[in-house]
């Protein structure tokens, strides 16, 4: 990093899907157009006006499908007038579009072409049935494997993991790893009253998440519990130097630093060539920690990309929390809740905050800028002034593009 790079100005949209108190599948929702402009007006109203953003970038993953239009980088200037005339950037990386977003964001300011970059994430996949949904999603891979893939491509790649998971390691103790992975992405989600799951009543998380898996119905080793809802929403954050900071009035202790990011690609041709690690996950946070010179044990929390539940607990093992094999005993065991060693997903991740796709990386950035200024709500933990970093890690498909961001509180 060859300059200071900030974050501020975070906000993020309701998540809207099944589970939301005020979503019908039958009854008219809000489109692109409405996610972008809550989003996006909600972050020029914290720095002073369109007037101080020098550049925006939009990250989603599948609209022309979804919703039939592309050319999102088109829509910044409905935000607000005056962006018109202003560079605006589409990124697509599947369901690291949004975290691409930031990376570009931030690469404009060590650049020097940007002080102030407005970041959003937008997906609305509320659109179509989830089959055809699964169908949509399934572009985040390879075609090739697509054709010889389960109907819901996705969870039954992640299956695929959970299965070979089991075999190598016990299927009952992982699976009550698993259990309590949701239970804590439930009961982070009912603090945060944007979430997708906020309105969600189970009683006994963990006995739900220990209903056994159908693949007559669905996928062999994941249930329903395991996996993240088809969601609407966006989140946007603004991304500055110390001259953006000053221009648009936000005090230092009212931003995040960013102190070290990367980005990692594998090729997505290929199948893992061990599917209980994620190996690109794995590179990437080395590389950011290593970056910024720190290491997981000074981490306050961290917000990762649980699309599927065994994904949290490859995650957990990609870090380096816990080793080969231990990872869903350790998230068993509590050390991942809100009060436990290192709260990770205080809002619920993508089980409970929800998932959509092309927002989750922005939605990330948003929680960790929330919980390092404490600006959390009921969702606040507390954060220990000699632990002040934090981790985001956004994936694209399976384990194909990561974004690994490191924040520190000012």
């Amino acid at each position: 990093m060859n300059k200071k790079v900030y974050m501020a100005a975070g906000y993020n949209t309701v998540s809207l899907g099944s589970g939301r108190k005020e979503f019908h599948p039958a009854k008219p929702r809000p489109g692109l157009e409405h996610y972008i402009i809550e989003a996006g007006k909600a972050t020029l109203e914290q720095i002073g006006g369109a007037k101080n953003v020098d550049e925006s970038v939009i990250g989603n993953f599948m609209a022309s499908r979804f919703n039939k239009q592309g050319h999102l980088a088109g829509f910044i200037p409905m935000i607000d007038t005056e962006l018109a005339g202003k560079s605006a950037t589409r990124t697509e990386a599947a369901c690291a579009s949004g975290g691409v977003a930031l990376t570009t964001a931030i690469r404009s300011i060590l650049a020097g072409t940007a002080d102030t970059v407005l970041a959003i994430g937008v997906e609305v996949q509320n659109t179509v049935k989830a089959i055809y949904g699964a169908d949509v999603l399934a572009g985040a891979g390879w075609f090739q494997h697509r054709k010889k893939g389960h109907a819901y491509f996705f969870p039954g790649q992640f299956s695929n993991r959970a299965g070979a998971y089991f075999e190598k390691f016990g299927r009952e103790e992982t699976r009550k790893g698993l259990a309590r992975w949701y239970r804590n992405a439930i009961e982070n989600a009912r603090l945060c009253a944007t979430a997708q799951e906020f309105h969600n009543t189970t009683a006994d998380l963990e006995a739900v998440a220990m209903t056994p898996p159908n693949g007559k119905v669905f996928v062999d080793h994941l249930n329903i519990y395991d996996c993240s809802k088809v969601s609407d929403g966006a989140s946007s954050i603004a991304v500055m130097s110390e001259e953006g900071l000053k221009r648009c009035g936000i005090a230092i202790e009212d931003a995040v630093e960013i102190i070290s990011f990367a980005q990692v690609q594998r090729d997505i041709t290929k199948l893992p060539e061990d599917p209980t690690i994620m190996t690109t996950t794995q590179l990437a946070v080395s590389k950011a920690l290593s970056g910024a010179g720190i290491t997981h044990e000074q981490l306050s929390t961290i917000e990762l990309h649980d699309c599927f539940s065994i994904a949290g607990v490859l995650a957990v093992e990609a870090i380096g929390l816990a080793p080969h094999g231990k990872g869903a005993e350790w998230i068993a065991s509590g050390h991942t809740a809100r009060n436990g060693k290192l709260p990770v997903n205080t809002t619920g991740g993508l089980v409970g905050w929800g998932h959509p796709t092309g927002a989750t990386g922005v939605h990330q950035a948003v929680t960790i800028w929330e919980q390092l200024t404490g600006r959390a709500g009921n969702a606040q933990i507390e954060i220990n002034n000699d632990n002040k970093y934090a981790l985001s890690i956004n994936m694209g498909g399976d384990d194909v593009t990561v974004v690994a961001i490191v924040y520190k509180k000012n």
